[in-house]
């Protein structure tokens, strides 16, 4: 198996990761809600949703992918009544089929002021 890392314009993080990952005709990325200066955005789970979004979309289109790619996501919050916010965001960007996804209320994520992530995979044509 051989790993390809997908170039972005995102933040170059200091933690030992790569923002998105080819390997076996998959993508897998997980987005968190970081602007270009690393800085968690403030707003609000609807500011951060969609930064978090944005930089997905950045990321599937850096791997010369679209939307329509993508085949899971899973969405982390950190309150049940962040979800409805963070689903009127998501619906933005995708159009039917959509992806298969999963949700979780968490009791935090790695920078406290964090709201939400995501992890998502998307199908890369051979």
């Amino acid at each position: 198996m051989t790993k390809q890392t997908v170039k972005t314009e995102l933040y170059a993080s200091k933690a030992p990761l790569e923002w998105a990952i080819i390997a076996n005709g998959q993508l897998s990325t997980a987005q968190i809600p970081i602007d270009v200066e690393g800085n968690v955005v403030k707003g609000g789970i609807e500011a951060q949703a969609r930064q978090t979004m944005d930089n997905f979309k950045h990321t599937i289109e850096a791997a010369q992918l679209s939307m329509s790619d993508v085949t899971q996501v899973l969405i982390y919050v950190t309150g049940r009544d962040q979800l409805p916010v963070f689903n009127k965001v998501y619906a933005e960007y995708f159009t039917a089929p959509y992806p298969n996804r999963a949700a979780m209320i968490v009791a935090g994520l790695a920078r406290e002021e964090m709201l939400c992530e995501i992890v998502a995979y998307a199908a890369v044509p051979q």
